[in-house]
């Protein structure tokens, strides 16, 4: 039996067994986000703040009902946020309405057309979430420089975008990931831009932490089997980095050695 155990997320000192994270917005109803997300097998799932209703509006659906906090982990995110303020208020109060909760997604764009992150103000919330206690998990560019600088203010992951938010183009920019991977000491997860399962794998073979995908599952024809479909290719993935893939070569290596064989 292969043995995947010990082979866990760990974010914040907080152990996960599954390495995708993912988002509630999107889908046609609360019942197909709950049958997706199960389809998943996520352990954190991601929630808009400024768009989703975890109890802001009593007379309102609310998401806790079908994905409540002690079966899942709430990850609350700034999306639609374009300046540090606005996202440092959100988290605040996200921690408010979640009692006390401390492990946030920090995503502040530029602009609405191509959401690329403002890393100047992405900088700066980071700083001050950190500094107010805040275990941030950042949204931010494929800049090797700028992933450092977010580790050391304190960020506990860094999420890196594979391609733009919803693009579904996969990743277009390998080595700038294998940079960052090879020298983060805090997990690193592609964060926006896969499509299909194949490039779930690919992040994960590079040697990704983990996954976090909205889109490419809410947006497909199937999302309940596209979720399964995307649970399979982060394991598959996953394990084929831990195995090691063979060298690239230019030229055929016989799968059977020449020596000794009859006649």
């Amino acid at each position: 039996m292969i043995q995947t155990e010990n082979d866990t997320l760990v974010i914040a000192g907080r152990s996960f067994r599954s390495r995708l994270l993912t988002g509630t917005g999107k889908f046609k109803d609360l019942d197909e986000t709950r049958r997706a997300t199960e389809a998943a097998g996520a352990e954190i799932v991601t929630v808009a703040i400024r768009r989703t209703n975890i109890g802001q509006d009593p007379s309102q659906p609310n998401l806790l009902d079908v994905l409540p906090p002690d079966r899942y982990t709430i990850l609350p995110n700034t999306a639609g946020c374009y300046t540090a303020d606005d996202a440092v208020r959100t988290l605040q109060l996200a921690r408010e309405l979640l009692d006390g909760h401390k492990l946030v997604k920090l995503e502040v764009l530029g602009d609405q057309r191509t959401l690329f992150p403002d890393v100047v103000q992405t900088l700066e919330a980071a700083e001050r979430l950190v500094a107010d206690g805040f275990d941030v998990m950042v949204y931010t560019s494929d800049d090797p420089l700028l992933a450092r600088r977010l580790e050391q203010i304190g960020c506990v992951a860094i999420m890196p975008l594979a391609a733009p938010i919803g693009s579904g183009l996969g990743i277009q920019n390998r080595y700038n990931l294998l940079e960052i991977v090879e020298n983060a000491k805090v997990p690193v997860l592609v964060d926006a831009g896969v499509g299909t399962a194949s490039d779930a794998a690919i992040a994960m073979e590079l040697g990704c932490d983990g996954v976090l995908m909205n889109t490419a599952i809410a947006g497909a024809r199937d999302p309940v089997l596209m979720a399964h479909a995307m649970k399979l290719a982060i394991q598959a993935g996953r394990a084929a980095f831990r195995a090691g893939r063979i060298p690239r070569k230019r030229y055929a290596s016989a799968s059977s050695p020449i020596d000794g064989t009859i006649g």
